[in-house]
């Protein structure tokens, strides 16, 4: 039972909380404080009661994981992590949203300690924790009570609008997470106002429909969210949602409960009345009173003794401590598959994991309902399900953005290297998680098929044309398009060595020929796949199903008495990377007679063409036999041809 003083402390942490809020977006003139005044008892109580963490070891492998989804609260996830001792001080606090701070304005797991993931779209957080939950009872299957954590989300009345939440919630259920806690900021408020101007749902039916453990309570009082954590840990079976009812903008005698607290400062009067009513001094700003600190730093330290012998008895298992390194085992590349006959890239793909499984037993597959398709699932490997925990292959429905962000939380988590697939087409339902991902600079990789017009019948609504362009335009993120079965070896040798990159692997439904790639070759993102001289005079690029097609109009050109060079383009990003030697050695930049081909928009290609010709696709594409498609298109050898002499 708490004594007078330590609930003195209790309330005195909080609204030190709410004052470092405070001082933080205003002297920053920029951020929320509205969020962090109103859940600094839910923070406290998940801080100090329930979050297994220690501040000098921020990414011990059996910590509880804490995502903030309502990121733009970040300044009450930086207090308490200031308070708890992780690596941030009060000047951290003071450069909140500045140039090359640990507090940037949203949460980047990149730059703070502490931080779990980059949030801030909302609903990223909300499906992102999802997948660290799965890998989570993975983990723990397979390895026993050396695993045995919680993850926990606190999300907002826009995390649980956007469209993100529905998939990830829907698919939280149906897989039984139990080890899985969501709390609910509901405000009620939104920057545009009362939430009632757009949401009046009954979220708690919703979440009971969808086979959620469902609480309510007081998000002010401490006790009441302790009691509501401590029974969705006693719910083994089902992911809890705690709705907890708040005030945002608590303190603020005139934006308290109003959408002015939500993304504003408050204004140096208005800061100076909220401390006023909660007991701060209103003349001092980032105030932390010495027995609130050692009071917190106290609670920092006490899973200390526990994280040690949890480390210790990993040293015991070799092989987990293995997977969370994201090390691979001795010769996983061995006797990858070759391939001789024309093959379609989706199913070179399916063949090169069936291999690469053999000898990785941490990979771990899934599909938005295309697994057939995209050939993302193991064969003879069981569904990942509420009542087996073992299996290798996650079926996500049509669940495309849910799927995605759970393959980054999986990814994040560490101890598996998930991936996923569908088609390319559906990429635009993934994107918001993929940006993430080369964001938080987690090593997901994403397989996308029916990569072009080739896919044929399905017509336009399923035919690619901008995508390619779109995934190129993401930082940090590699895109490969292999021609044949030795450039598929090297996207899958690259998206599996890339420890902070993601990949997207994008590959044909049609057969393509073997075109003679080089699996070293394509490991650089560019090489030279065939010359017909010693100098050439005509340069032509291309990627995926389109490179034989260059073959063949090389073979033309050479004919006419041109010496044709065929370069194969898989990954510009890796070739972008080689040292500028290489890259011109390849391109060859003083030849002017230049055509790529590509189906596809052809936005970028002017960098490689250098005022050549780039075809590809100018409009949506038709629903006929992809055959036609090409010669209607004109993406054939004839045209390269033409536009070659025509330079």
């Amino acid at each position: 039972m708490q004594t007078e003083q330590s609930v003195s402390v209790v309330e005195r942490t909080i609204n030190t909380v709410r004052g470092l809020a405070m001082d933080a977006v205003q002297a920053a003139n920029s951020g929320h404080p509205g969020l962090p005044m109103g859940c600094a008892a839910i923070g406290y109580s998940l801080f100090a009661h329930h979050l297994r963490y220690d501040p000098q070891a921020p990414k011990w492998f059996n910590r509880d994981r804490f995502v903030l989804s309502a990121g733009h609260g970040s300044m009450l996830l930086y207090a308490y992590l200031y308070l708890t001792g992780f690596d941030l001080t009060l000047e951290d606090l003071k450069a909140f949203r500045q140039l090359g701070s640990k507090t940037p304005g949203h949460p980047e797991n990149t730059l703070t300690p502490g931080v779990e993931m980059a949030t801030g779209p909302l609903g990223q957080g909300f499906g992102t924790a999802v997948g660290m939950a799965i890998a989570e009872e993975k983990l723990r299957k397979e390895f026993g009570p050396i695993v045995d954590h919680y993850t926990y989300c606190l999300c907002s009345d826009g995390d649980i609008m956007e469209g993100i939440s529905h998939e990830a919630a829907s698919l939280a259920g149906h897989l039984g997470l139990g080890r899985l806690i969501y709390v609910y900021d509901s405000n009620r408020i939104t920057i545009d106002g009362p939430t009632d101007l757009s949401f009046s749902e009954d979220v708690m039916a919703r979440f009971e429909a969808y086979g959620w453990h469902v609480l309510e309570c007081d998000g002010l009082s401490v006790a009441e969210v302790d009691e509501s954590i401590e029974a969705a840990k006693a719910e083994a079976e089902r992911p809890t949602l705690i709705v907890c009812h708040t005030i945002i903008g608590y303190g603020s005698p005139n934006k308290g409960g109003r959408a002015s607290s939500h993304g504003a400062p408050l204004g140096e009067e208005e800061v100076r009345l909220a401390k006023q009513r909660l007991g701060l001094d209103p003349d001092e700003k980032f105030a932390v009173p010495d027995d609130v600190l050692q009071h917190m730093r106290q609670i920092g330290a006490r899973w200390r003794d526990e994280r040690i012998r949890s480390e210790e008895a990993l040293d015991r298992e070799p092989e987990l401590k293995r997977r969370l390194t994201r090390s691979l085992p001795e010769g996983w590349q061995r006797d990858l598959p070759t391939f001789a006959e024309p093959v379609a890239t989706r199913a070179a793909s399916g063949k090169v994991l069936e291999s690469l499984k053999e000898r990785i037993p941490e990979l771990v597959g899934g599909s938005a309902d295309l697994g057939e398709s995209t050939h993302t699932l193991f064969p003879g490997e069981t569904p990942f399900s509420a009542a087996d925990r073992e299996g290798d292959n996650l079926y996500y429905g049509v669940r495309e953005h849910a799927m995605a962000a759970a393959i980054n939380g999986m990814n994040l988590h560490g101890g598996l290297r998930a991936f996923g697939g569908t088609f390319l087409v559906f990429s635009d339902y993934m994107r918001p998680a993929i940006r993430l991902a080369a964001l938080m600079e987690v090593p997901s990789v994403f397989v996308f098929t029916h990569d072009s017009i080739g896919l044929g019948e399905d017509g336009p609504t399923h035919q690619p044309i901008e995508h390619l362009a779109s995934l190129r335009a993401i930082p940090n993120l590699q895109v490969f398009r292999p021609a044949d079965g030795a450039e598929v070896v090297a996207a899958w040798q690259v998206a599996l060595l890339s420890d902070h990159t993601p990949t997207a692997i994008v590959l044909t439904r049609q057969k393509v020929p073997q075109v003679g790639g080089s699996t070293e070759g394509a490991k650089r993102g560019g090489y030279v796949l065939r010359d017909w001289g010693a100098k050439p005079d005509t340069v032509l690029l291309g990627t995926g199903s389109e490179v034989s097609i260059l073959l063949e109009a090389a073979e033309i050109l050479a004919q006419q008495g041109m010496v044709p060079r065929v370069i194969s383009l898989p990954c510009w990003e890796l070739f972008e990377e080689q040292e500028e030697a290489y890259r011109e050695n390849v391109l060859l930049p003083e030849i002017r007679r230049r055509v790529s081909l590509e189906a596809a928009a052809t936005l970028g290609w002017e960098r490689y063409v250098l005022g050549g010709r780039a075809l590809g696709m100018k409009t949506f594409g038709a629903s006929a036999p992809y055959q036609d498609l090409y010669e209607h298109f004109g993406l054939t050898a004839e045209a390269v041809v033409s536009a070659a002499l025509s330079l």
